[in-house]
């Protein structure tokens, strides 16, 4: 499976939170051939392969992104945000407004010329901007409603190296490196669903109750952490092209992260440590307190920008996470089996 490819695909489709369906379509696609594939009312989409010992393995589906509140009579749209958006990316932003048909269009912006002396210090809040579609208010209404999702323009950039960039690698990457993991461990003696779950941007929501009925043995969490640039603590971030970030914290089963590592080392598998303190703002802090507790793990993929319209990885990032996950399982499988 080409994992480049693979990228492309998932990102090319929204699914801003709360309005998941167009990347389950496609992530069903590719994984019929793997597993057994379902859903549950909270949008979460699963794949099982295997059975016995029981791994769930997850990454979100969802991008932050705007739902639409009003459209005014010139026929402008109004929003709010659906998750984390920062407010100094907004004006002049390209967008894609999904009603009916996809929308483009662009967050208006007052010109240098017609601000007042500390307008260029103000950032406005959300409520305040608008999305210009070039249309009437009776045009907009025939293919946009009060509460489609908004995203950034979805663009894909391969950049040097193997490198690339786009708005939502948050999460789609993590969901690559499941579903490459998956494929590396489905003849396996052992179990693993791969969910991959709803409304993590807004409250973690999926994950807190896809675990429930799994009767999963122990999780791994997969999402994006932060990658160094100079205007970041180095203490606090991973760096790109150096591999998986593997999760050590309060909050994490201490077995799975050494165990992680081991497998990492074992196998000449590149990763780096993350050490967090506490909570690690990813869904393995509520998988791992699902039910009556699952033991949980986590491991990350170095991402610049966060939360903007140019998030950038390195995909043999993406590799070494599937990579270390498949080595983990597959050393376990062994030892439960032996």
């Amino acid at each position: 499976m080409d994992t480049l490819e693979l990228i492309k695909r998932l990102v090319a489709v929204p699914a801003v939170s709360g309005a998941e369906e167009n990347l389950q379509s496609v992530l069903r696609e590719i994984l019929e051939p793997i597993g057994e594939v379902y859903t549950d009312d909270m949008n979460n989409l699963f794949c099982t392969v295997g059975e016995g010992y029981h791994f769930l393995l997850d990454a979100h589906t969802d991008e932050i992104g705007f739902i639409v509140t009003e459209i005014t009579d010139g026929g402008f749209l109004k929003i709010s945000n659906c998750g984390g958006i920062d407010r100094r990316l907004l004006l002049a932003s390209e967008v894609s407004v999904w009603g009916k048909r996809e929308v483009r269009g662009v967050i208006s912006t007052l010109p240098p010329h017609l601000q007042k002396d500390d307008d260029e210090d103000k950032v406005p809040e959300i409520s305040e901007i608008a999305i210009d579609i070039g249309m009437s208010k009776a045009e907009a209404e025939e293919v946009i409603s009060l509460g489609d999702r908004v995203t950034f323009a979805h663009y894909f950039t391969e950049l040097l190296g193997t490198r690339i960039s786009s708005n939502c690698l948050d999460d789609r990457a993590g969901c690559a490196a499941i579903i490459l993991a998956l494929d590396a461990v489905k003849n396996l003696p052992v179990k693993v669903t791969a969910m991959f779950s709803s409304q993590e941007e807004v409250g973690t929501r999926g994950a807190k109750v896809g675990p429930y009925g799994k009767n999963a043995d122990e999780a791994i969490a997969v999402d994006v952490s932060f990658g160094y640039t100079p205007d970041c603590k180095k203490e606090e971030c991973g760096e790109l092209s150096k591999g998986a970030m593997i999760g050590i914290s309060p909050i994490l089963d201490s077995g799975i992260s050494g165990g992680l590592v081991s497998a990492a080392e074992k196998a000449s598998i590149p990763y780096q440590k993350e050490i967090m303190n506490g909570r690690t703002g990813t869904n393995a802090d509520v998988i791992s307190i699902s039910e009556s507790g699952v033991k949980c793990g986590l491991v990350s993929i170095p991402l610049k920008y966060m939360h903007t319209p140019v998030e950038v990885i390195d995909i043999k990032d993406v590799e070494s996470t599937a990579n270390v996950i498949a080595a983990y399982i597959r050393e376990k499988a062994g030892e439960i089996n032996a």
